[in-house]
């Protein structure tokens, strides 16, 4: 399962930056991702491959907070991706445990022991390194993958925040997820059609017609298809290689998947990469494996019985 996150992951982060190199409309490549991943739930649905799911107009409300910060979420990686090279968004992604541990601080009033905290130091700093000496560096980018980390935390803990709440039948990890994914395609619509409404059919005729093409249609769509089923699939096998692994083991894979993405990235679309670049992302990476065990360590031991 690890081996396919990871290829599904890596096919899914290169597709996307060459829709967006192709097509530079993030909000409109954002939605697109999202019905054609649906083109692989909604049949499983249909034909019974897989239960459907059974919802209440309640349950519906409950999941639209955590939709709405998924759309925020994945339409800010997006305009990061398209902004800055893949690598670079990957590794100011990696913050994603300082926002969740500030979050749940502020809104969940949960209190982590010092070390928890300590170990999200070398994140910052090397985010720190790795933005000052990023070639492809542009404030636009970098803020959209801090949107991101801030949107995913959001996700993180409305998610936690109606844990006792009915979220309907037959919604197990994977239908949960398919759930919001149509939540949130029909959510952000509207927002597209705002955004870039008047671009899409222009800015398609461009990248695909005349003499200044840069790519055929055929490949576009293809493109865009690829993207959208692999980011659904991907999210998917992730559920299942996570759920069937030790808590350090999810954690290294976890940590490992960001480097695996990197390098490949770095190596496909040949971004040029300084060693004040390398040092800081190697250390925010580093990071996030530490607080991933360390944080596993407190948690584990927070679970054992005491003994008289």
């Amino acid at each position: 399962y690890i081996g396919l996150w990871y290829a599904l992951n890596i096919v899914y982060n290169i597709s996307n930056k060459n829709c967006l190199n192709w097509l530079p409309l993030p909000w409109f490549v954002s939605w697109i991702q999202l019905v054609f991943g649906l083109c692989w739930v909604l049949p499983l649905w249909t034909f019974g491959i897989r239960k459907t799911p059974k919802l209440t107009w309640e349950n519906i409300k409950n999941l639209v907070p955590i939709s709405a910060c998924h759309v925020v979420g994945h339409v800010s990686t997006v305009i990061a991706l398209g902004a800055v090279a893949v690598s670079f968004t990957h590794v100011v992604k990696s913050m994603e445990p300082f926002f969740n541990v500030i979050g749940s601080a502020v809104v969940l009033g949960s209190i982590f022991p010092i070390p928890v905290y300590l170990s999200l130091l070398p994140i910052v700093a090397g985010v720190i390194i790795a933005s000052v000496s990023e070639v492809s560096f542009t404030w636009m980018g970098f803020i959209s993958a801090m949107i991101s980390n801030v949107a995913f935390t959001g996700r993180n803990i409305f998610s936690k925040v109606n844990m006792d709440k009915p979220v309907g039948e037959n919604m197990d990890p994977v239908n949960l997820f398919g759930v919001i994914q149509v939540i949130s395609a029909i959510m952000l619509l509207p927002f597209v059609l705002f955004m870039e409404g008047s671009k899409i059919l222009p800015g398609i005729k461009a990248a695909t017609e005349g003499v200044k093409a840069v790519v055929t249609a055929k490949k576009l769509w293809t493109s865009l298809f690829i993207s959208g089923l692999f980011f659904q699939l991907y999210q998917e096998v992730a559920f299942l290689a996570l759920n069937s692994v030790h808590p350090v083991t999810h954690a290294v894979a976890n940590t490992m998947k960001r480097v695996v993405i990197i390098g490949t990235s770095i190596i496909v679309f040949k971004n040029p990469v300084t060693r004040a670049n390398m040092t800081g992302s190697a250390i925010a990476i580093a990071g996030v494996l530490l607080y991933s065990l360390v944080k596993n360590y407190y948690d584990s031991k927070a679970k054992k019985p005491k003994t008289a």
